[in-house]
């Protein structure tokens, strides 16, 4: 009997995404962000924060889009805070940042004049203000994490390691469910990702971080390995749950902006998921 090559419950094999539009725009970006590094630190600290401003933004409009009423001007003041001040003071400006952030969005939704933004719908102020919170740390605080990493007498390279990391698990999954795809992973939330794309991305993470880890930081290979598995298994949840919210919300991408790639956040969301576990790893393995 010959298999059903049509089956339901096999993921697409075909991208989802304009490929050569997205390979362009991906090293675009890792050539401005390695140029930003190594030339001045504070040139990086500054492009992360634009990116998780327009990310803010993207997910203060899709959430609105469920007629959740959540203010912009809390989010944004707080990423200038928290991105910059984590950077520039450390762990405890970071979460005495977003402890302001959070107290700034429960408020400005208490003292709100009732105005609906122009749905008729009417949303529990809870929903609204676990909104908020949610924008606030998925975005600008997971961030900081990233500007600790930076704050490093070797930061550069430490966040270097980091997005790289992240990267091969994207490229490995991407090339591993492309040929090998066929049990999905998760299929009510992304089809298209597949088990065999998540070995692949486990495998391709934890040889990159065999070889970055000691090229880059002097540390172990084995330490380089659990580096690289640890971030594989946290940048998949952080593109999973990212999936389950677009899902609910309604929504294809949180934007436009990147050719291939969606919007920012659609860029940011196994990335930013991964820099505190990162962060924390790099501190066990090398220190401050």
């Amino acid at each position: 009997m010959t298999s059903d090559t049509t089956s339901p419950t096999r993921p697409p094999r075909r991208a989802g995404r304009n490929l050569p539009a997205a390979i362009g725009m991906g090293v675009a970006m890792g050539g401005v962000l390695v140029a930003s590094l190594f030339v001045r630190r504070e040139a990086f600290v500054v492009l992360a924060c634009a990116a998780i401003l327009y990310a803010t933004v993207e997910m203060v409009r899709a959430f609105r889009s469920r007629h959740l009423r959540i203010a912009v001007l809390p989010p944004v003041v707080g990423t200038l805070a928290m991105v910059p001040g984590a950077y520039l003071g450390g762990g405890e400006t970071l979460f005495a940042a977003y402890a302001l952030t959070v107290a700034a969005v429960v408020v400005y939704r208490l003292v709100d004049d009732g105005g609906d933004h122009g749905s008729p719908v009417r949303v529990p102020p809870v929903r609204d203000v676990a909104g908020g919170v949610f924008v606030v740390t998925y975005g600008p605080l997971l961030a900081g994490f990233a500007m600790l990493m930076l704050a490093a007498s070797d930061g550069p390279w430490r966040v270097l390691v980091f997005v790289l990391l992240v990267v091969a698990s994207d490229v490995g999954g991407y090339a591993a469910g492309v040929l090998f795809g066929r049990h999905p992973m998760a299929p009510s939330v992304s089809p298209k990702k597949s088990w065999e794309g998540s070995a692949g991305s486990l495998l391709v993470g934890m040889v990159a971080g065999a070889v970055a880890l000691p090229l880059a930081l002097g540390a172990s290979w084995w330490q380089g390995v659990l580096l690289g598995a640890v971030t594989v298994v946290v940048a998949i949840g952080g593109d999973l749950s990212e999936s389950m919210l677009k899902r609910d919300l309604g929504i294809k991408d949180m934007g436009t902006l990147l050719p291939g790639h969606g919007g920012v956040m659609d860029r940011l969301d196994s990335i930013l998921p991964a820099a505190p576990v990162v962060h924390l790893l790099l501190l066990w393995f090398l220190g401050p």
